[in-house]
């Protein structure tokens, strides 16, 4: 099939779909919600990889002073840093094996 024949298709499904005869395709997707982390776990996630404070610092892409306030309790990581946190808590070589960290 040519290109004015695929032109052609999705012409004629447009109008179709806006004339009701023609139902749209649609992806239901699921996100799992972000998992909280305690200062304990935290600080169980960096010692399962191997890393000092300074290296998980600079893995997460934050400052030493933000990792040791997580594991101290006085402050906790939101948004991307528990998604790369769960990830790494699930597999300990995630640094590794993803590339960030090359060994």
């Amino acid at each position: 099939m040519g290109l004015f024949d695929d032109i052609k298709t999705g012409l004629t499904q447009a109008i179709e779909y806006e004339k009701g005869n023609l139902r749209a395709k649609t992806t239901s997707l699921s996100i799992a919600p972000v998992d909280v982390f305690t200062p304990v776990e935290i600080k169980g996630i960096r010692k399962s990889t191997g890393l000092t404070q300074v290296l998980f610092a600079k893995y997460m892409g934050v400052s030493v002073k933000t990792v040791e306030a997580w594991e101290a309790g006085r402050n906790h990581p939101d948004g991307a840093a528990c998604r790369l946190l769960s990830l790494t808590r699930n597999d300990p070589a995630f640094p590794i094996t993803s590339g960030i960290i090359s060994v």
